[in-house]
């Protein structure tokens, strides 16, 4: 016969009082772990809340900071403007205006949308989840769902709080430290300091006698963006530093404080600049190069086409440097759909406490986010972090120092302009360079021509990287359409050149030859002393054989040479023949750079792309000067050279100039000191 399953299990002779009373104490730790965690979770599910409210209002406060100075400045010149009855121009000009805002405003909340959509439905998915393996959980913990409950909690307190903290804290490791070991004053002008960055290699000793470079940086971004994170080896000004390179940086005084920076001018940058050029040329006794990146570039490229560094410059290098701002598509198209009377540099105009104007730094970088604001509306870059450390969270890792580091020069480095000195940034992206090389500016009264430097023998790299979406591809190549120049190409965006490619260890070191033959701009400034270093006994020997008697390291502009006192370079830049080449480029002109970057016993190189011009200033007459060079210096046994640079692990090797004996603690050529 079956039983009835209905029937009762209990059986009173079996029952247990102990058991009993365990099994209803289990039952009651369990119930009350469970409402303390799920009071535990709704705390944090508050304090959740409360965490994403107050990062949706530290974004937009961050954005609209910056906006309301603009808003000021329009109001206050639109006053200037008023007159006593609004015409019909005005109403137009004003409806254009609005078009414009709202067409803005529309491009951001779409996107805005688009990112909240992405990841709030990511995280709906994972809700659920969580709910679904929390019912079917034999235990009925809920474990899985407040874990995730926890996960957001912490994700929204790492983005709202911890992160700008991490930030704030970066400051300690980033950038310039001027008051610290490592940097010595070197001059100063009303407006100007200059610095020289010391190796922080301490096997590196700096070459005295080695070619000085000097760094313009950017004004709005300030100088901190070349000393990146030193302590983490990223460093543009270090990477020339450790190679031995005298380096110095022009750091702009406060402008807040200072008068002279308050009411300076075009012509007063030029003047400090040759006035540290000068400085330079006393204690090196060797032209500088002058590198500048981004507008620090476009100003240094101003500087020598002035006319006023002639024979104190030989070489230039711009990274990233918009030489023609009219060609940056994007803000070009951007700057042609504001109505041409709102595009007065006036509206970035904001007065100093004693009255003084200057251009507003936040607001010269608040257009640059309006120009991207698909990418930069303030809750798309709540959202980007938000997902960003989501990935960190389920890896285990925290923030690096790097994205810390980037958005403490986004968040903290920006820097009011004078006023004049803006016009001429301003003047370069509302008027193209004319088909003949001439700029849209005049310095003491001049006309620019990039012509100019070719004119001069001056030495020219350009560094652009392909991904920037600041400075365009176009606009800083410019000059390559009226003058002869070597380009090399980097990988990433607009401050990767200044940040992850100045590791030396990196695949795009600046000391080194990689990619498509591509040079970084300190292994092109460690070939051009190179290959003066070669000519230099050859231009005692040809043009000034009393020179010999000399005091040892001075180079052939100070014994007088011809070519030396009319600024160009025909001895001192005379190419130096190598064996690794092919035929087609041994019926080339060659360039003392390229030549003296080439090892004696090394396989014949690949030749560069079409692409990537040479660079210009070596001269054809100079080429029996340089085979007089060597044949002296092979019977001498062989000048010596600086040493080259360390290669990146598993990068291509730096090759070393043709003729090199020694590295840089060997003699320098002619008998001079090191």
């Amino acid at each position: 016969m079956n039983k009835n399953p209905c029937t009762p299990t209990f059986d009173p002779e079996k029952f247990n009082l102990d058991q009993l009373c365990s099994q209803m104490t289990d039952y009651l730790q369990q119930q009350t772990a469970l409402q303390l965690e799920m009071l535990q979770a709704g705390m944090e599910s508050g304090q959740a809340a409360l965490a994403y409210n107050e990062g949706l209002a530290n974004y937009l406060k961050a954005f609209a900071e910056p906006q309301q100075i603009a808003v000021e400045s329009f109001f206050r010149l639109q006053q200037e403007k008023a007159k006593l009855l609004p015409s019909y121009e005005d109403f137009r000009d004003h409806a254009e205006l609005l078009k414009f805002n709202l067409e803005l405003a529309g491009k951001g909340l779409q996107s805005t949308l688009t990112s909240m959509a992405d990841f709030h439905w990511r995280k709906l998915t994972e809700a659920w989840v969580a709910m679904v393996k929390t019912i079917i959980n034999g235990d009925q913990s809920g474990e899985e769902l407040f874990k995730f409950i926890r996960q957001q909690a912490t994700l929204l307190d790492k983005v709202v709080h911890q992160y700008p903290q991490a930030i704030k804290a970066i400051k300690e490791e980033y950038g310039f430290h001027f008051d610290r070991e490592g940097y010595r004053k070197a001059a100063e002008t009303d407006r100007f300091f200059l610095y020289q960055v010391l190796p922080s290699d301490p096997k590196v000793k700096v070459r005295e006698d080695g070619k000085p470079v000097l760094l313009i940086p950017p004004y709005v971004l300030g100088e901190n963006i070349l000393c990146f994170l030193p302590g983490e080896r990223k460093s543009y000004a270090h990477a020339y530093a450790n190679q031995g390179v005298p380096t110095y940086i022009r750091v702009v005084k406060d402008i807040r404080t200072t008068p002279a920076v308050q009411d300076m001018n075009g012509e007063d940058d030029v003047r400090d600049t040759r006035y540290f050029c000068e400085k330079l040329r006393e204690r090196h006794g060797r032209p500088a190069t002058l590198n500048g990146y981004c507008q620090g570039g476009f100003f240094a490229t101003l500087a020598v086409l002035s006319g006023e560094l002639d024979g104190l410059v030989d070489t230039l290098i711009t990274c990233v440097a918009p030489l023609d701002g009219t060609r940056s598509r994007d803000l070009a198209r951007f700057m042609a759909n504001i109505p041409a009377n709102f595009t007065d540099l006036g509206y970035a105009v904001q007065p100093l406490p004693n009255g003084k104007p200057v251009v507003s730094g936040k607001v010269m970088s608040w257009v640059y986010k309006l120009k991207s604001i698909e990418s930069e509306a303030p809750l798309v870059v709540f959202y980007r972090d938000l997902a960003m450390f989501d990935q960190l969270l389920e890896k285990g890792r925290e923030a690096s120092k790097t994205a810390c580091a980037i958005n403490y020069w986004l968040l903290y480095d920006q820097v009011d302009m004078p006023v004049e000195v803006t016009k001429l940034s301003f003047a370069s992206y509302n008027t193209p360079v004319d088909k003949e090389g001439t700029l849209p500016i005049k310095l003491f009264g001049r006309r620019l021509n990039f012509k100019r430097l070719e004119e001069k023998g001056i030495n020219f790299l350009i560094c652009y990287a392909a991904a920037d979406d600041l400075v365009d591809r176009d606009a800083a190549v410019a000059a390559c359409d009226y003058v002869k120049a070597e380009v090399t190409e980097f990988p990433k965006g607009h401050a990767a050149i200044a940040t992850s490619w100045s590791h030396p260890e990196s695949a795009c070191a600046l000391h080194t030859v990689f990619g498509n033959n591509y040079r970084g701009p300190v292994r092109y400034h460690l070939d051009i002393e190179a290959g003066q270093r070669q000519a230099e006994p050859a231009a005692i020997e040809v043009k000034t054989p009393a020179a010999k008697s000399k005091a040892s390291g001075q180079t052939a502009a100070k014994t007088g040479s011809k070519a030396a006192k009319a600024g160009g370079r025909k001895a001192a830049a005379a190419p130096a023949k190598t064996k690794a080449r092919t035929k087609k480029e041994a019926s080339d002109k060659k360039t003392a750079p390229q030549a003296a970057a080439v090892k004696k016993e090394a396989a014949p190189a690949k030749a560069a792309p079409a692409a990537v011009k040479s660079p210009v200033g070596e001269k054809k007459t100079a080429s029996e000067t340089a085979k007089t060079a060597s044949s002296k210096t092979a019977a001498a046994g062989g000048t010596t050279t600086p040493a080259t640079a360390k290669t990146a692990a598993g990068s291509q090797q730096a090759p070393k100039p043709a003729g090199s004996g020694q590295a840089a603690g060997g003699k320098t050529p002619a008998g001079g000191k090191k």
